[in-house]
């Protein structure tokens, strides 16, 4: 018995030594991100607000206007908050802004260098700092459509809403222990000055 635990330890040790060393391996800098890898942050960043939005308009649906309203104005403020905020404020403080020929996991670096002046890289982590920092604005992009549904599911129960409120769960799920620490801040030049990149604990790998 005490033979049979020492070999399942063993074994369990083994898998642990392998799976670092595999992410080890794998913590490659990108200067360009794989056009695969951009593809799928940005489909699922624009999914994650199509069906939070859908989700808000469909849950609240019973308060006539004021749902859709709600769902409309979620959709606005997060794709404004990522694609037009993100690139003008937070963007052009990144490593990825000076470097040449280069490609972020957004690939919005390459849109910032069109619309907004270089900034400092000193300024870089100060988008974690503030009430309404990007960081926090982000997250609320991410967050609020499961926020919201949650008492619509409540009141008004239904099918639709339960799989859209699902599926925004789901692209949390996979952005937060997928995308986040193995596809995007895994492979970041900008990971030792990036708060996010420090809380996904990747700087070391």
């Amino acid at each position: 018995m005490v033979l049979l635990v020492q070999v399942i330890q063993a074994a369990s040790n083994r898998h642990e030594e392998e799976k670092m060393s595999s992410l080890k391996a794998k913590a490659q800098l990108y200067q360009r991100y794989p056009l695969s890898s951009i593809l799928i942050y940005n489909g699922s960043t624009v999914l994650h607000f199509l069906v939070g939005g859908i989700g808000i308009m469909v849950g609240y649906r019973f308060t006539s206007w004021a749902g859709y309203l709600s769902g409309w104005l979620y959709l606005i403020f997060s794709f404004v908050e990522m694609y037009v905020i993100m690139p003008l404020v937070v963007c052009p403080n990144c490593v990825y802004s000076r470097l040449e020929d280069s490609l972020c996991i957004s690939g919005l670096n390459a849109f910032s260098k069109r619309i907004a002046r270089e900034g400092n890289s000193k300024d870089f982590p100060k988008r974690a700092k503030g009430f309404f920092c990007s960081n926090n604005l982000y997250m609320v992009s991410l967050i609020a459509p499961v926020a919201a549904m949650i008492p619509a599911l409540i009141l008004r129960f239904s099918s639709l809403l339960l799989v859209l409120f699902l599926g925004v769960v789901g692209l949390v799920v996979f952005r937060f222990f997928v995308i986040f620490p193995r596809i995007a801040c895994l492979h970041c030049r900008a990971k030792y000055a990036c708060p996010q990149a420090g809380a996904m604990g990747v700087r070391e790998l």
